[in-house]
């Protein structure tokens, strides 16, 4: 078993790269403007997404950040989304992708805390 986990975030629109690991889309929603074929995604893990209702009461506003991330995390308690994604942090090098245009405050960030607190 992997003790270090190498979880790295990155926007879906950027391009893929040989160190991105395992490339696994955290959105509820396809991306826009974004073609299946081009996007490299190995895995869209839908159900690890925040629902609807959390997503739009967030509205991506850093003033809810603290409230959103203890939502989302109540929300995946017991999820077996969330613990595929940790047996595939396990496995080897991960890479989450989002669409959102805010980069430090998006579900994919506070999927990456959960995976490894030390972030």
């Amino acid at each position: 078993m992997r003790c270090a986990v190498n979880v790295m975030l990155k926007r879906v629109y950027e391009p893929a790269a040989g160190t991105d690991g395992e490339r696994i889309l955290v959105d509820r929603l396809w991306p826009r403007g974004l073609a299946k074929a081009e996007a490299k995604i190995d895995l869209w893990l839908k159900d690890v997404a925040p629902s609807t209702e959390l997503r739009r009461w967030f509205g991506h506003d850093p003033e809810k950040w603290a409230g959103f991330k203890k939502r989302y995390r109540a929300e995946l308690k017991g999820s077996a989304a969330l613990s595929e994604l940790r047996a595939l942090s396990r496995r080897g090098d991960i890479t989450l992708l989002y669409a959102s245009r805010d980069e430090e405050h998006n579900q994919a960030v506070a999927l990456k805390q959960m995976l490894d607190p030390k972030t």
